[in-house]
Parts: C-alpha cells; structure tokens; sequence
C-alpha cells in the first residue's frame, strides 16, 4: 500500500504545469523536473541491488530457515522514517544519481510506472518471506544490514522525501 501510495504522488506530478515543473527555487536547489529524474535514476539503482537480492533470497531459501527469519524478524520502523522526511539528514548522493537533463518528462514518467512494476514483480516473487533470507549493507542513515523488503520500502521513502522537496518547489512558484 505504502508503495502504490507513493508511486501513484509521484506520477501527478508529471501532469503539473511547465512552470511548475522548471522553476528554479531560490536556494538553488533541484527543479521538479529534476527531482524527478533524481527520483528514477535512484530507484534505477535500488532496483538492481533489489534484483540482486531477490535472487540471492531466493536461493537461501534452499538452505536456510525461512519460518525462523520470520519468528525472529522485527523491524525498527522508527529506523527508516528519517529516509523518508525531507532535511532529516545529511547525505552526499553518488553522482550516477544525480539529474543530467537526458531524458524528457514522458520517458521519466513511463520509466517509474516500470519500476513500480518491478517492485511488484520482486514481491510476488518473495510473497512467502523469502526476501528476509538476504540482507545487503544500507549505507544511507546508518541503516546497516537491511533485506530485499526493507530496500522496497526504503525505495518508496525515498520518493516521500523528494515529494517534499517538490511541494515546497510548487509553493515558492505560487507565491511569485
């Protein structure tokens, strides 16, 4: 739910205005135009590590107990909050995900409605809990060792921080 929710935000703004889209905030900071291609290209990247996972996850699932990772499982969702709220934290993004400007709103759209697609094929894939049966270091936030659902999740709070940034980009536009 939480991941519909946050792909179905981000895909209305693809219907804003161009104004909207290409205002440059007075701080400098990213248009939404560019948010939003930071927005795919970050998920073009978790998704990858997801796929990675997702195959490993599915492997352990021969060897390893899947009834005990889930006895034992306990998630610290307080944890991963601060990934989704806009200035909780400092973090310097590798420049593969930073906005180059290559790709038109259409291809930006059409590509995050695919990787809402992928994000639903991998949890279909695990529906049984095998995606805690893998576990890969979450630099961002000092998550540390996080699972192939908790990069879902962070990939969808990801998209909630950003959806932030956009709102305060259209409010400062309003007000000129």
């Amino acid at each position: 739910m939480h991941l519909k929710l946050r792909f179905d935000e981000v895909d209305r703004w693809f219907e804003k205005d161009k104004e909207i889209l290409n205002h440059q905030p007075a701080n400098g900071g990213w248009t939404v135009q560019q948010v939003l291609e930071h927005i795919y290209l970050t998920n073009f990247y978790l998704l990858i590590l997801i796929e990675k996972g997702s195959k490993k996850a599915m492997r352990n699932y021969l060897n390893l107990d899947l009834n005990s990772e889930i006895k034992n499982y306990s998630f610290d969702k307080e944890k991963f909050e601060e990934v989704g709220e806009h200035g909780a934290f400092e973090w310097i993004r590798p420049e593969h995900m930073e906005p180059k400007g290559e790709l038109n709103s259409t291809e930006i759209r059409n590509l995050i409605i695919l990787q809402y697609h992928q994000c639903l094929e991998y949890l279909e894939l695990m529906k049984n809990g095998e995606g805690l049966l893998c576990k890969t270091t979450m630099t961002v936030s000092e998550l540390g060792k996080i699972n192939v659902y908790e990069y879902i999740y962070f990939l969808s709070l990801h998209s909630r921080r950003h959806l932030t940034q956009m709102k305060n980009n259209e409010s400062e536009t309003i007000k000129n």
